[in-house]
């Protein structure tokens, strides 16, 4: 689930780069989350799932408006300075940055070999991202800096909803949390004048806004959160390397974004890292 997950949300950072030229960033957030919830409320009432306990929507509604709202706006800004391979190899760190959110937190302990999988990742992606600056667009890096940042949003919901959701429902608990960041995004847009983008919208683009909301917000969120209440934060986070692939094969069809070595390279890095951090060494049975 969870990487049928990532690979959505790397096609919805293709499809996030296609759309940057036409609306601004809290717009594009509105569509993916706005149609998401849209689609999730009926599913939700309709299987009657179990609501968030009433003492938790505050935690609830909280940690939708930080990742629903903050950071998806942060998201679409960083792909409208960057390419969306760049963006999503930015993203792919999530792994790590969960696993160190975990440990700051408490719900899981670092070792030296997590360290060492964090650094290798971490170095890959920055070499890659650094030796291919000369053929991203201009003002890239800030784009790959407010993804890098934007993470640690990503980071800090998957460490925390785990335990929202046991006292409720994967369903219940997403639909509350993704239905309060999409009304701050909503009244956002309303007070920045954001809506006005949609006059000028193309067919292609309403196909688009609405793949990005049903694809890329009801569906991977279901699977998601669902991938969540069932495995361990960092070992869901992991599948996140599968991101970069999806975006960099659809954003070369669909607007003919490069696919470079380097690029390439920081993936293996990112792997690699991972890898590293997420196992443990064969150790060898003790003798009977």
């Amino acid at each position: 689930m969870a990487l049928a997950s990532s690979s959505i949300g790397g096609t919805a950072a293709a499809i996030t780069r296609y759309l940057v030229v036409g609306a601004d960033p809290v717009m594009l957030a509105i569509l993916r989350w706005g149609i998401g919830f849209l689609c999730l409320l009926p599913c939700a009432l309709l299987l009657r799932v179990r609501w968030p306990q009433r003492a938790d929507w505050p935690a609830v509604m909280a940690l939708g408006i930080c990742f629903f709202g903050l950071f998806f706006i942060l998201y679409n800004i960083a792909v409208s300075y960057t390419t969306a391979a760049r963006a999503s190899l930015a993203l792919a760190t999530l792994p790590l940055h969960t696993m160190v959110v975990g440990a700051i937190l408490g719900v899981e302990r670092l070792t030296a070999r997590k360290i060492g999988g964090v650094g290798i990742a971490v170095l890959g992606v920055a070499a890659a991202l650094a030796a291919g600056l000369a053929q991203s667009p201009p003002g890239a890096w800030r784009g790959e800096l407010i993804m890098t940042g934007a993470v640690f949003c990503m980071a800090f919901y998957n460490v925390l909803a785990r335990p929202l959701m046991q006292r409720s429902s994967a369903l219940g608990f997403l639909t509350v949390g993704m239905g309060a960041g999409a009304a701050v995004l909503v009244i956002v847009g309303l007070a920045k004048g954001s809506f006005a983008a949609l006059d000028h919208f193309t067919t292609a683009q309403w196909i688009a806004g609405i793949y990005l909301g049903a694809g890329g917000g009801a569906l991977a969120f279901i699977l998601w959160v669902i991938a969540l209440a069932r495995a361990t934060p960092t070992r869901v986070a992991n599948t996140m390397t599968v991101n970069p692939i999806a975006a960099t094969l659809l954003a070369a069809l669909l607007i003919g974004e490069p696919i470079t070595p380097n690029l390439l390279i920081g993936l293996v890095a990112v792997f690699a890292g991972i890898w590293i951090a997420t196992t443990q060494p064969n150790r060898p049975s003790s003798p009977a």
